[in-house]
């Protein structure tokens, strides 16, 4: 013999409120509290024009930059002839060969000098650099990017700036 429980006598379903008002009550305060610490707008900060006086630093030696040229030919730091926008294979080649060279003789980043954890391969400076004129087109200096990750550099900067 089965026992039927009547509808009338089963417990109805109870949502206990209390704990979702004080978590409410507790996310309130928080909003208020901090509402006033956000910044009201975002302030940018436009970079002086430079002095004509005034001498550009050379890079440094682990620097790698790489100058478009107006003619759309590529040079690495001071080596002529790494091909042109529409063909970076020879800009490719030769990071590939620098940043090989920079692993073997283990010429770390600065910010992962002391990084023990991580395999060589990621601790090795790869960062380059690409000068352009401000008249060259966005689509030709996407190509070098593109030739420049090939090779494995990581992060690639941008100085947009007037040759002579």
């Amino acid at each position: 013999m089965s026992v039927k429980i009547q509808v009338a006598d089963r417990p109805k379903p109870f949502i206990n409120v209390t704990p979702l008002i004080d978590v409410l009550l507790v996310l309130l305060i928080i909003f208020m509290v901090v509402s006033p610490l956000k910044q009201a707008r975002f302030a940018a900060q436009i970079p002086a024009e430079r002095d004509k006086d005034e001498r550009p630093l050379p890079p440094s030696d682990n620097a790698l930059v790489v100058i478009i040229a107006a003619d759309h030919t590529l040079k690495l730091n001071s080596l002529g002839d790494m091909g042109t926008v529409e063909d970076t294979g020879k800009l490719s080649a030769k990071l590939s060969e620098v940043f090989a060279l920079r692993t073997q003789n283990r010429a770390y980043s600065y910010e992962m000098l002391y990084r023990t954890d991580l395999p060589d391969v990621l601790r090795i400076q790869k960062t380059v650099f690409i000068k352009a004129p401000r008249s060259m087109n966005y689509g030709d200096v996407v190509k070098v990017i593109d030739g420049i990750k090939v090779a494995g550099a990581t992060p690639i900067g941008l100085q947009l700036d007037d040759l002579n």
